[in-house]
């Protein structure tokens, strides 16, 4: 019999199907069939590829050289390979028993090599083989790792039982192929051959690696029918397929079915709890396992705590904690990194590292683990100290810890630190891989440079989803949207598939484009992807269309939210806010109210914002009682708003009176008090506000200047207005604009200067606006200067000839 050992290269690409593994042989009859793919192989795991060719012929002839490589026990037994034929008496079931013990050993070891020159020396002596050997060439090649191998062997067998078949699904499973692993056992269910509790037993683990909770039914159902499901095996794997695939209500009552439990059926029903977060069921549990006076393994204890570090619940952790002291594993490296991520969880950066402090030699899990929880926390000076300890120890991070440590940096915004990080991940070599690169570009991008987080995607691996939408964070504001919109489609051309996080920052590149066209076609795209129900991608689409002036699409996108969160109330009433729309504003946030939402201190001042214009000051004065009632008249933002209102309304001492009430200002705040102070003719009072912005530290801006020479202006102080538009650039540094030099000419034109004002403009060489020549018409028509207001009035015809005031 002559077939080939086609090794498995198993760091394919693409996956391929399961007829790969099929071999190449000669035989006559019982072959597997190649219905072997069936309907459910689209969704196998592995990547196949048949990568080197090794005869039997040559196999067998190189044998010699080879087999005294091995050990010097296995030479003795296998030293006379035609023994069979001068001793005929010879015991030859003992013989292959030898063999089997030989394999066993082989594969205890993980030797393929060794493995193979048994099989090898089988062949070359012509054994035939009985069923035992057979399954022990199976388990040989899958424990050692080379799956292909064992699928060749079963291919071959002359008669395949249930154990042959058990052997190599166990092995595709242990591998982690768990959807060719339900392959598989198809494969033999179509072959007639009954599957046994420990083949339905792996089906099902095979199944929750692959999360396919449908199959898994089904194989539910055929356990019940062959009578298994009490097999303690069985129910166990059922438990854990039904928690992974979350199904917890039928996980419970397989749990509660079983006529005996054991710790793996408890630590499935747990860990099933825990990844759902449901804290009050972790702690049920395992109370009722204390009762039971069950015994927790490290592995138990650290469900548990991961269970509770989901919930919140620190104190039912710290109970957990002291039984692990008890119990004598508290420095069990495994338990001690659950205990630094409860801790992390919780809050408590301190005790991880104190638990971190107590792991001797910590290995790279431990050192990714409190490096991660310290970057959760935002210490990440603490993060890059831990880091160098790790270095000065000597073991080598991994992809986890130099993420996190980027994610640190980020939140810093220190970009020098994670250019040296960046220095670092160079140096071990994972600057292609997928995760650091994606946090790589996230950081660029957070800290503006564009071009450094270009070229680290480009150099990434394997692109994915978030490493498309990390590039396209840093194309989402001002100053290159339009790059952002070129990326998209890029992306969209590679195939890639986008995702909420992408149609939320390709939606913030719109609005910064006001680019209505392509903010359509994006719709068009969410509701492709059945996206639209999304209320963050709601809010975004809601924003895109204000934004562009497209109120009435903004309304529309905002009744379609099936449920309406603070976020997208406070969208669309900054919506009609900045639109001038006080009615709808006020309408919205009436509705907002109704509906049992509080608003935030940015929703309050959007709404107030919108009532000032309108000086509406009932709703105005409605809305201040909710922002004293919900806790939010301190906010800086808030009380600013308010201010503007009540000026805005004509209640300068409601404005007053708001603004030495709060606690924090700054320039804004002042700018909007000391306008409202001009506007009622009170520039003595904005002129002394100034002077005491000025003695309480804070750096006036144009707009503080405008105010400024406005009061000035109203008031005649000609030399003051000078001296302070002389300060503008002189002392603070702003670059005049065309607003202060209005201000100024209007401030010489009042006192009728207008010589000094046709000075001022040729020296300052003010460029033609019709702003400036607005401000002198009043001052030439109250001091009669016809020849300066004709030629005025012309400028303005010339700049702006159709407005109708002019």
């Amino acid at each position: 019999m002559k077939y080939e050992f086609f090794p498995l290269n198993m760091r394919g690409a693409m996956p391929r199907p399961l007829s790969l593994l099929l071999p190449s042989i000669h035989k006559p009859h019982n072959t597997l069939p190649s219905l072997l793919l069936f309907t459910r192989s689209n969704n196998c795991s592995r990547a196949l590829a048949v990568a080197e060719h090794e005869s039997t012929d040559d196999f067998a002839e190189n044998f010699p050289l080879e087999f005294h490589r091995v050990s010097g026990k296995i030479a003795r037994k296998l030293s006379e390979p035609n023994a069979r034929s001068q001793h005929e008496d010879r015991d030859y079931k003992k013989r292959l028993r030898e063999y089997s013990s030989l394999l066993h050993d082989s594969a205890a070891k993980g030797s393929l090599k060794e493995g193979k020159l048994i099989h090898g020396h089988v062949i070359k002596c012509g054994l035939e083989l009985d069923s035992h050997l057979w399954v022990s060439l199976i388990n040989a090649y899958a424990e050692c790792g080379t799956v292909v191998y064992a699928q060749r062997v079963l291919n071959i067998m002359p008669q395949r039982d249930v154990v042959s078949w058990s052997a190599l699904i166990t092995g595709f499973v242990a591998q982690g192929y768990g959807s060719d692993g339900v392959c598989l056992f198809c494969a033999m269910q179509r072959e007639g051959v009954r599957p046994n509790e420990f083949a339905l037993a792996t089906c099902l683990k095979a199944c929750s690696m692959s999360h396919d909770v449908g199959f898994g039914k089904q194989v539910h159902l055929e356990a019940v029918k062959l009578g298994f499901f009490s097999d303690l095996f069985v129910g166990s794997a059922l438990v854990d397929l039904n928690a992974k695939c979350g199904e917890m209500e039928l996980a419970e009552r397989v749990f509660k079915s079983m006529p005996e439990l054991n710790v793996v059926s408890w630590n499935a029903l747990l860990n099933g709890y825990a990844e759902s977060g449901d804290g009050q069921k972790v702690m049920h549990l395992f109370c009722s396992m204390k009762d039971m006076e069950k015994k927790f393994s490290k592995f138990s204890l650290s469900t548990v705590l991961k269970g509770f570090a989901n919930s919140g619940y620190i104190k039912a952790g710290q109970v957990v904690h002291a039984m692990a002291i008890r119990l004598g594993c508290a420095l069990d490296k495994f338990l001690s990194c659950s205990l630094v991520d409860m801790y992390s969880k919780c809050g408590l950066a301190d005790n991880a590292l104190k638990v971190f402090h107590r792991i001797k030699d910590p290995d790279v899990v431990a050192w990714s683990a409190i490096i991660t929880c310290l970057d959760q926390q935002g210490c990440c000076q603490e993060a890059a100290k831990i880091f160098n300890l790790m270095r000065e120890s000597s073991v080598k991070p991994n992809h986890f810890v130099l993420t996190s440590l980027v994610r640190a940096t980020t939140e810093t915004g220190d970009q020098r630190c994670g250019e040296s990080i960046h220095a670092v991940i160079c140096k071990y070599g994972f600057e292609s891989d997928t995760l650091v690169g994606n946090a790589l570009v996230s950081m660029y991008m957070e800290n503006g440079c564009l071009s450094y987080g270009s070229r680290v995607f480009e150099a990434i691996a394997h692109q994915d989803s978030v490493s498309w939408n990390a590039l396209l964070s840093g194309f989402q504001d001002y100053e290159s949207p339009d790059q952002g919109l070129r990326i998209f489609y890029q992306m969209l051309l590679k195939g890639f598939k986008p995702n909420m996080c992408t149609f939320i920052v390709i939606l913030k590149a719109c609005s910064s484009l006001s680019d209505v066209g392509f903010g359509k076609q994006l719709h068009a795209h969410i509701i492709k992807h059945s996206l639209d129900g999304n209320h963050v991608v709601g809010t975004s689409l809601v924003d895109m269309y204000a934004k562009s002036g497209c109120l009435e699409d903004a309304g529309v996108a905002f009744d379609s939210l099936a449920n309406k969160d603070l976020f997208a109330y406070t969208a669309i009433i900054t919506s009609y806010s900045q639109a001038g729309d006080a009615e709808m504003a006020l309408k919205s946030f009436r509705k907002m109210w109704l509906e049992g939402i509080k608003p935030n201190e940015f929703t309050l001042a959007s709404c107030l914002n919108g009532c000032s214009p309108v000086a509406t000051l009932a709703n105005g004065q409605l809305l201040h009682s909710i922002a004293v009632k919900t806790g939010h008249l301190l906010d800086m933002f808030v009380s600013t708003a308010l201010v503007a209102m009540y000026a805005k309304c004509g209640s300068i001492d409601d404005a007053e009176a708001v603004f030495k009430g709060s606690v924090l200002r700054d320039t804004a705040s002042w700018n909007m008090m000391n306008g409202g102070y001009v506007k009622h003719g009170l520039g003595e009072k904005a002129l002394e506000a100034f002077r005491m912005m000025l003695d309480e530290g804070y750096v006036p801006d144009e707009i503080t200047f405008v105010v400024v020479l406005s009061a000035c202006s109203h008031m005649g102080l000609i030399e003051e207005g000078k001296k302070h538009f002389s300060s503008i650039k002189k002392i603070y540094g702003i670059t005049p604009t065309i607003k202060h030099f209005a201000c100024m000419i209007d401030i010489l034109g009042r006192a009728g200067k207008f010589t000094e004002i046709e000075n001022f403009i040729t020296e300052t060489k003010l460029t033609p606006n019709a702003l400036v020549w607005e401000n002198l018409l009043g001052p030439c028509s109250w001091h009669g200067n016809i020849k300066l207001d004709e030629k005025d009035a012309e400028k303005l015809l010339e700049l702006e000839p159709k407005m109708e005031s002019n």
